[in-house]
């Protein structure tokens, strides 16, 4: 009686778990190209779809197989379009879509702003000179443009804001010398430092507000002026030229400056 030949016993896995690990490496692969796709730079992303909508990269490479670094060529192209644009245009002429410089605007002095201020100012002082009022007015420039000072002894009395009856001509005079000229201004009153306190004026500020408004009123009154070009401001004791210690002091303090506004300081 023969013996059968028992059948050799195979070793290693199954069949089956070839395909299975197949699947689970497809499905391993599937994740991690998710991860990648949801990690996508947005600048880079922009960047290849500009890439793949320029024209000029299958000019410069028609064919994958002729060319091995077709970006090289897309530059080579560009700065021969750029050297070809550069030779049709005669010097001096701007290219297309390219904006010229503009030109920068002078800062130092003799600009046309201040050369204005100085043409200004020559006039103020001729209409002063022509009229007599040098004595009572004074014509300086600074930075917001001609400034007229008159001291208060012209214009009011101590500790008051009406406006006196000697100081009116001369006042008409300046209302004629502001027809010439289009500029706001700004009436500015001014204090010395010694306190007041009257049922009018409460203190220093009242009375330098008062006068200023007192002044612009005079001058609307006696020629048509658009109000819109006076501003009034009360300064008080705020702003001496004066020092506060001896009557020479208080006296030049009490002042009324009209002050006529360079145009490109308007507001």
């Amino acid at each position: 009686m023969k013996r059968r030949n028992k059948r050799p016993e195979k070793k290693g896995a199954p069949k089956w778990m070839v395909t299975y690990s197949d699947m689970v490496t497809l499905i391993l692969v599937f994740f991690v190209l998710l991860f990648s796709m949801s990690q996508i730079d947005a600048e880079k992303f922009r960047a290849i779809a500009d890439a793949f909508r320029s024209e000029t990269i299958f000019e410069a490479m028609p064919s994958i197989i002729e060319e091995q670094f077709p970006t090289e060529n897309v530059e080579v192209l560009k700065e021969e379009e750029n050297d070809d644009k550069s030779e049709d245009t005669t010097p001096g002429e701007a290219q297309e879509g390219q904006e010229q410089p503009e030109p920068e605007l002078n800062t130092v002095e003799g600009t046309p702003d201040q050369d204005e201020l100085d043409e200004l100012l020559a006039e103020v002082e001729a209409y002063l000179n022509e009229n007599d009022l040098n004595q009572v007015i004074s014509a300086t420039r600074t930075d917001q443009g001609i400034v007229l000072v008159l001291q208060e002894s012209v214009l009011f009395q101590s500790g008051e804001a009406e406006v006196l009856e000697p100081a009116k001509p001369f006042l008409n005079k300046v209302s004629t010398l502001l027809t010439n000229i289009p500029n706001e201004v700004r009436v500015e009153g001014h204090t010395d430092n010694r306190p007041i306190s009257s049922y009018r004026y409460p203190s220093n500020w009242e009375l330098s507000g008062a006068r200023a408004s007192s002044v612009i009123r005079f001058l609307i009154d006696s020629n048509d002026f658009n109000e819109s070009r006076f501003i009034a401001a009360g300064f008080g004791d705020t702003r001496p030229v004066a020092s506060n210690d001896n009557a020479e002091g208080w006296s030049a303090n009490r002042r009324v400056e009209i002050v006529i506004l360079d145009s490109t300081e308007e507001s």
